[in-house]
């Protein structure tokens, strides 16, 4: 008699994933909901761009990506349970950078002094008795004239208020483990360099030159955003510059997260995007030294830190691994009762 085989049990879904375990979702609310979900999302979007500007602050940010997610959530049909895993997984990723958000603003008072010599006297001699970004600053920048080039590079920096928190709304949906490994290096990136501009406050070149330690300079980037006409949207907690720190130079977590990027994603990556995660970073080192928001040893250290935080916690990911490993086989050949 031929023994009837049952069938395998579908794989248990993945964390984060706004789907049930079962391979077709059954889609729940009404369909007029579900249709109208993305267009509502966009015209308030829109709405808001309108009103209010661009949204450059953390929170600003954070509250309309879990917005977008909580709208594919209802798209997607998925009901309550969708809500409840992005409000799970990302309220506190948002009130973590919420308070790192208002701390950083804290950070500017410390009480010694910035430093701008010791990074003044290090630049001046990569550039060979002169700055680079005084250098690059005379050869390219035409002041009320921005070229093709200061649009790109004016792009490549905002490109750091979105692109990690948005590669994590994507893990989170696709590659669980993932977003959480991009999650630990983002947040131990960042509050390292909360730490150093506590200990190492340290003055930007465009402050500098303010204070007639250079040439005078120009930050490209914010004087070609001024020349759009485009307004600015200020931070729901910061209240604008009032917790704002200029003297956060040192490391440069613009240059760190696209460093961080590379060296966390390089492993897995196939041809195509290898190139574009080693043109990012290099893309920002240009951007930051032409724009004076930066001195090139702050971008050195910003990679120094990233490569420090992804080699040190896939360290000790790989050291636990190894230790889980012979109790997961001692377990497999223990005897079953």
């Amino acid at each position: 008699m031929t023994k009837l085989l049952s069938p395998a049990p579908p794989p248990p879904a993945r964390a984060g994933r706004l789907r049930p375990a079962i391979a077709r979702p059954r889609r729940t609310g009404p369909a007029r909901l579900r249709l109208l979900a993305w267009p509502v999302y966009l015209a308030c979007f829109v709405w808001f761009l309108n009103t209010q500007g661009m949204a450059f602050a953390n929170d600003v940010v954070f509250l309309w990506l879990i917005g977008a997610l909580l709208t594919a959530a209802v798209h997607s049909g998925h009901g309550p349970r969708g809500f409840l895993l992005v409000l799970r997984d990302w309220v506190p990723v948002m009130a973590v950078v919420w308070v790192y958000s208002l701390l950083r603003g804290y950070g500017a008072h410390t009480p010694w002094a910035p430093y701008w010599l010791p990074q003044l006297r290090a630049d001046e001699a990569l550039g060979f008795g002169e700055p680079w970004t005084v250098r690059i600053q005379h050869a390219l920048y035409t002041p009320g004239s921005p070229h093709w080039y200061d649009y790109a590079a004016t792009l490549v920096y905002l490109s750091h208020f979105l692109v990690v928190f948005v590669l994590l709304a994507v893990l989170w949906r696709r590659a669980h483990h993932r977003f959480r490994q991009l999650l630990a290096c983002y947040f131990t990136l960042t509050f390292i360099g909360f730490a150093t501009y506590l200990l190492y406050p340290a003055d930007p070149p465009w402050l500098v030159a303010q204070q007639d330690n250079l040439p005078p300079l120009h930050r490209v980037v914010w004087e070609t955003i001024s020349t759009t006409g485009l307004p600015q949207a200020d931070s729901l907690l910061e209240n604008g510059s009032q917790f704002a720190n200029d003297v956060a130079a040192m490391p440069s977590l613009h240059s760190a997260y696209p460093a961080m990027l590379l060296f966390l994603f390089w492993p897995t990556a196939r041809p195509g995007l290898r190139a574009l995660l080693v043109a990012y970073p290099l893309a920002m080192a240009f951007t930051l030294v032409y724009g004076a928001e930066h001195f090139i040893v702050d971008v050195f250290a910003g990679w120094a830190y990233a490569a420090v935080v992804v080699f040190g916690l896939r360290w000790l990911r790989d050291r636990r691994t190894a230790r889980s490993a012979p109790r997961a086989d001692l377990a497999a050949c223990s005897p079953t009762p």
